[in-house]
């Protein structure tokens, strides 16, 4: 029997989720998540909440134990996944506390352990459209009915971490197409992809990138300023993913 219907990555800035939560420890043959899953119910759904970079921000992106914890959200039984996260902008419209709800990626990282299929049996899966389409018009929706900005596509690409980019690779990223940037997409969306869970991301933009702005004069955002913009508008993300997790489709959680 599942222990939850959803689940939530929580984000920088955004690592509690429910009032009344249960914890459920879940052990993974992949090693150590990032932290114990706390289980609450929202509108009738048993909801699993993970904080991805762990308790307090512990866990830098490129150490994050991004197998561990999508295996255990796989243990957990969730039919779906949301992945909010923070992001900068590479395109002077999608301006900070826009929501953009992705549906590419580019991966931009190294040395991540970024697939189940380590040994034996092989699964190629396609990565061709790797956000679920369903899922994305539930936080689309979501977005729209909570009255935020919402930019309905966006190719996110996937840096290492846990250093911001160089103005030239700012820029290279935004002339090449590329809507936001981001430091854990990849490979959490490919993972779920693996484990056969529906997956959304909703990227709250925290700020516009280094090469977006051509005056050098103009500083460059820093991590402290990311974390703050972010927990100054995580009401916001609460009531997007409280309405949405409302209104995703049943026959997604196997219902």
């Amino acid at each position: 029997m599942a222990i939850a219907d959803i689940g939530v990555f929580g984000g920088s800035g955004f690592y509690e989720f429910l009032d009344d939560v249960e914890p459920v420890t879940i052990e993974s043959e992949y090693g150590e998540p990032s932290a114990t899953l706390l289980v609450g119910d929202v509108d009738g759904r048993r909801v699993a909440f993970l904080p991805r970079h762990g308790e307090g921000h512990r866990h830098p992106p490129h150490r994050i134990n991004y197998r561990a914890n999508v295996d255990v959200m796989r243990q957990a039984g969730v039919g779906a996944i949301f992945g909010p996260c923070a992001s900068g902008s590479l395109h002077p419209d999608v301006a900070p506390g826009h929501f953009v709800v992705v549906d590419q990626f580019v991966d931009r990282t190294s040395g991540r352990p970024d697939t189940f299929w380590d040994d034996g049996e092989v699964d190629h899966v396609s990565m061709a459209d790797p956000y679920d389409q369903r899922l994305r018009r539930v936080a689309i929706d979501a977005c729209r009915a909570e009255g935020v900005t919402v930019h309905e596509t966006g190719t996110v690409v996937v840096i290492q971490g846990p250093r911001f980019s160089t103005r030239a690779e700012s820029k290279w990223f935004s002339r090449e197409g590329w809507r936001v940037v981001n430091m854990t997409q990849y490979p959490e969306v490919a993972l779920a992809n693996e484990a056969r869970i529906p997956y959304a991301s909703i990227a709250l933009i925290t700020d516009f990138d280094a090469g977006l702005e051509d005056d050098p004069d103009v500083p460059a955002v820093t991590q402290d300023e990311v974390f703050a913009f972010f927990e100054r508008n995580v009401e916001a993300v609460r009531r997007v993913l409280f309405r949405a997790i409302a209104a995703v489709p049943e026959d997604l959680l196997g219902r």
